[in-house]
């Protein structure tokens, strides 16, 4: 038969996705699994938000919608943005897709021939590399260890800016760490992103409106105005609203580089749909009740997961201030053997595979997010299943000998 593309051979399917389907197999087989693996905000989004979707297939024109976006969407995102403090942008500097990656993936193609350099912080997400691969570009990790909680410095984005990448991509808040960036670290990144104007700048904040504590979401734009001509603002629906199957990301940025968003949805889905594009609006506009109180008892369950973390000897854990994601260190557990079932553990993916089978616990080994002496907990799971779950992850340990 013939050949596929080459780009395939650099495809990889989600490792957050394969942990899942592990866990979920063995719960369909009987098992008692509490999954701490995949990152949805487990809630729905209110009655107001169904309500819109609802009206909106009974008025339903059956005609295809803009490349951009519904106007209407549009214009409820720079509202939303308006409240971040990110104002001054309008229609022309904002593009839609399905899902804040499938924005990011378009950014790729867009951004960066093959062969180009993008450069951004380790931990990360799983797709960015992913996609970086996909699209044949060169990628440069900054290594960001538990020892700096997490963080890139200036002087680590200094020696990497001076190289000439083109593309420089920043998560804030953090998947997978949950580590959010202080006012005083975002102006000091900007100061050294403003010698650096051959390099664009994604910023996929979109965990923005759940920061914890009272820190604050912090923009380069805000510390640094200048840059508005090279920061790419990514957003989504998924996290805040609890819409992850709805798949509505945003991005807001240069017009030059919305409009090669929008020439790329052209050739790729053409529209996102009326219904949907009417439930965000709704989800953006209306009562805003949800999302702020699953921020608060995001930041209760954050507390409850650092009590235990603190309390297991040689754990190394930076206490996250926004996402729903703690990112313990335990490579304490490397070298030992867990004493009832026999089994060694080497490295994160044996440390992983042993806790789901032995405890019925399901984490994402850090190697994933390119930090192996880690492992990701999304602690979304219903909130019964949050102590039992921690409990079994507590007594693994202490069964390590």
């Amino acid at each position: 038969m013939p050949q596929l593309a080459r780009r395939i051979g650099r495809a990889k399917p989600s490792a957050i996705m394969q942990v899942a389907e592990k866990a979920k197999r063995l719960k369909g087989e009987g098992r008692d699994i509490i999954s701490f693996s995949i990152g949805v905000p487990n809630f729905l989004p209110g009655d107001h938000v169904y309500a819109a979707a609802r009206d909106a297939l009974a008025k339903d024109s059956g005609q295809y919608g803009s490349n951009r976006g519904a106007d209407a969407m549009l214009d409820a995102f720079l509202a939303h943005m308006d409240k971040v403090g990110l104002s001054g942008y309008g229609r022309v500097n904002c593009a839609t897709g399905v899902g804040a990656k499938h924005v990011i993936y378009n950014l790729a193609e867009a951004l960066l021939d093959e062969g180009d350099t993008i450069v951004f912080p380790a931990p990360y997400w799983t797709s960015y590399l992913d996609i970086a691969e996909i699209v044949n570009a060169k990628i440069e990790l900054l290594p960001c260890p538990a020892a700096q909680d997490y963080k890139l410095t200036p002087a680590q984005l200094d020696a990497a800016l001076a190289k000439k990448p083109r593309v420089f991509l920043f998560n804030n808040p953090s998947n997978p760490t949950g580590m959010v960036y202080s006012k005083e670290e975002i102006s000091a990144l900007a100061d050294v992103l403003v010698n650096y104007p051959d390099t664009w700048i994604i910023t996929d904040d979109i965990y923005n409106r759940m920061v914890f504590d009272g820190l604050g979401y912090h923009n380069f734009v805000h510390a640094r105005p200048e840059l508005r001509d090279r920061v790419i603002f990514i957003d989504s629906l998924s996290k805040t609203y609890g819409m992850p199957g709805w798949r509505v990301g945003f991005m807001a940025g240069p017009e030059a580089v919305a409009q090669a968003v929008v020439t790329m949805n052209s050739n790729h889905i053409t529209n996102l749909p009326e219904v949907v594009s009417a439930a965000a609006v709704a989800a953006l506009s209306g009562p805003q009740d949800v999302p702020v109180a699953k921020c608060a008892e995001f930041q209760a369950k954050r507390d409850q997961v650092m009590d235990v973390m603190n309390a297991i000897p040689g754990v190394v854990c930076p206490r996250p201030q926004g996402a729903f994601y703690v990112f313990p260190d335990i490579s304490v557990a490397f070298g030992k053997t867990h004493g009832p079932t026999g089994v060694r553990i080497d490295n994160d993916v044996d440390f992983c595979n042993a806790l789901l089978e032995a405890k019925g616990v399901a984490c994402v080994p850090g190697s994933a997010f390119g930090e192996p002496r880690a492992l990701r907990i999304s602690y979304t799971c219903p909130t019964p299943q949050l102590a039992p779950g921690l409990q079994r992850f507590q007594e693994f340990f202490s069964e390590l000998g």
